[in-house]
């Protein structure tokens, strides 16, 4: 679904923080096995956003303590999946997009404004904008961004330790060299995506 759409520009002046702002973000739209993740996640105002930014700028060992401190003190937040025979039905944009509904309709607090990372809005009850690059300029993103990565990247080490071969907890499912190799050698996991390329 197509709405309006933020740049880093667009954003000077005004305020997208405090509790009638939700952010949402996903993991997991390029991996070759596993569930898509989504979370909207709306801060307190006072939320010390210093801990914030794009998860991928993240080491592993600060996400994790953003994560902590962010499932504690945000003032809700919902994490959902895509799982990746939903994938294979709709494909990755509306799997992510679905992902993200559910995450939103989950919540228990009603914000006022949702603002979603990327330039694709998914169809949820609520006046939504999305923000390119939202996952390093809007706190709440920020957030949904953290909490979908390491919840994710939980979910494939527990893959991982029901088919180690595929080496999992390494790649999370990216389409890395070394992934692709065992894929050639033994076929795809019990979590492939279907129709997604290994060449």
């Amino acid at each position: 679904m197509k709405g309006l759409v933020l740049r880093a520009a667009d954003l000077k002046g005004l305020d997208f923080q405090g509790e009638s702002v939700c952010g949402i973000d996903e993991a997991g739209r390029g991996p070759l096995a596993g569930p898509v993740c989504a979370v909207s996640v709306i801060l307190p105002r006072d939320f010390p956003i210093a801990i914030l930014d794009d998860s991928k700028a993240l080491s592993p060992a600060k996400r994790v303590k953003a994560y902590d401190i962010i499932v504690t003190g945000a003032l809700d937040w919902a994490i959902a999946w895509a799982t990746y025979e939903e994938i294979g039905e709709i494909n990755i944009l509306r799997a992510s997009l679905l992902a993200m509904r559910r995450s939103f309709l989950a919540l228990s607090v009603n914000p006022k404004l949702v603002l979603v990372d990327g330039n694709t809005l998914p169809d949820i009850p609520a006046k939504t904008m999305a923000v390119i690059k939202g996952d390093s300029l809007v706190p709440a993103i920020m957030a949904a961004s953290i909490l979908a990565k390491v919840a994710r990247d939980r979910l494939m080490d527990r893959l991982d330790r029901i088919e180690p071969e595929y080496g999992f907890a390494a790649h999370r499912g990216y389409p890395t060299a070394a992934h692709r190799e065992v894929i050639k050698k033994i076929g795809p996991s019990l979590w492939a995506r279907p129709g997604f390329k290994i060449s």
